[in-house]
């Protein structure tokens, strides 16, 4: 939910409510990457060896890793400096990515995408201090996955155990680029663990659709699914189907493409922050207990549409067709059932994401364009800030692939 500010809240803060009320009434500086492999022949000989010993689930041919996992992108040295100044701001010493927007707290979401920042600068030591501190103090009991949000000034700081699959997904893949960055069978071991607990505790099947589902718990009645199409990261569920190899990821991503698809509304024809499903026929409609809106979640779509490798031009044009129609100003969020949108602007965070979004669906001119990435201190907030670091991965390794 945002304030009429545009401050966003971390979309799994309903989870509470969810858990009751059901579908029918819910809710390191360096020199960036090597030009070279990283991984020593011994490094690599414990990666590959680990992986033979824990053999996937069976599948005809896995896949290989993809290539921005294994020929990592190099950065230029204005964005090694904006990671300097996304930790200055953003990461605390033990190693907790606080989100300024929202009371100071932390969650899964920002340790994952602070883990893929400190992989993307060869930032081993920060890396481990903020993988340290989410395997303490969220890690769940029973399973590899993590709970969602830690609040720093509560009398128990993790209140909820409930996980964020989107989180979940970020943490794994920044473990599976750190295990190949910097030869550590452990942290694949980690990553290819979540993978696992993701495809048995978080998809469902419903009419001909798998589905993967935004937490847990708090999200199915028997009627219907909640979902939430910014946690359909592609990128992140195609390298964790080279990691830990089964059919469900390729009917996971086609499926979500397909959903992704359909789940068009309003003027633009653009995906809302949640949907509901209907588990019999796989109908989709904006969900009634949000705001049926392209905001602060939806708008996250299109940034993981334009970094999957199949990138497909069909997907984004109607993103396109929007942020086109913005020449001065952007909204920071449009409602797909009356067409109104906010009379405020949208933070740079997400204009970045609009910017490599349509740059990216251009794919015979992406070679030839040149971003100008908002700066981390003109952003108001954590949220905006990451978005903008992440804007800035998407832009560089699809310039590389």
């Amino acid at each position: 939910m945002q304030s009429n500010q545009g401050v966003r809240q971390h979309p799994a803060g309903r989870r509470a409510v969810l858990a009751t009320a059901g579908c029918g009434a819910v809710a390191l500086a360096g020199m960036g990457w090597a030009a070279v492999d990283p991984l020593k022949a011994s490094a690599r000989t414990a990666l590959e060896e680990m992986l033979q010993l824990t053999p996937p689930r069976p599948v005809l041919a896995p896949p290989l890793p993809p290539r921005r996992v294994t020929h990592p992108a190099v950065y230029p040295a204005e964005a090694i400096a904006e990671w300097g100044e996304f930790k200055r701001r953003y990461v605390s010493p033990d190693g907790r990515v606080i989100d300024t927007g929202n009371g100071g707290v932390s969650h899964t979401e920002g340790q994952g995408w602070g883990m893929l920042g400190a992989v993307a600068f060869d930032d081993v030591a920060t890396f481990e201090s903020l993988h340290g501190w989410t395997a303490r103090t969220l890690q769940r009991r029973g399973d590899r996955l993590h709970s969602w949000r830690y609040q720093p000034n509560a009398h128990i700081p993790v209140a909820d155990a409930n996980n964020a699959t989107d989180g979940d997904l970020f943490i794994a893949q920044a473990l599976w680029r750190a295990a190949w960055r910097w030869g550590r069978a452990d942290w694949a071991q980690a990553a290819q663990a979540i993978a696992r607990d993701i495809l048995a505790l978080l998809v469902r099947e419903t009419g001909t659709r798998s589905v993967l589902l935004p937490g847990v718990h708090g999200f199915e009645t028997s009627a219907c699914l909640t979902v939430n199409p910014s946690y359909y990261v592609f990128p992140a569920m195609e390298e964790m189907a080279a990691l830990a190899p089964s059919p469900v990821w390729g009917r996971l991503l086609a499926d979500g493409h397909a959903m992704l698809a359909e789940a068009r509304f309003g003027r633009w024809q653009l995906p809302p922050d949640w949907l509901r499903m209907d588990r019999e026929t796989g109908a989709l409609a904006p969900h009634p207990n949000w705001p049926a809106r392209f905001s602060y979640d939806a708008m996250r779509v299109p940034l993981w549409l334009s970094w999957s490798e199949q990138n497909l031009q069909s997907d984004l044009n109607c993103f396109e067709t929007y942020w086109n129609f913005y020449t001065t100003f952007t909204p920071a969020w449009v409602n797909l059932k009356t067409n109104i949108s906010a009379n405020y602007p949208a933070p740079p965070g997400l204009l970045a994401v609009g910017q490599v979004a349509v740059a990216l669906s251009r794919s015979v001119a992406k070679q030839h364009s040149v971003i100008t990435f908002p700066l981390i201190r003109s952003s108001p907030n954590y949220y905006s800030a990451a978005l903008t670091m992440l804007s800035r991965y998407a832009w560089q390794e699809c310039r590389n692939m």
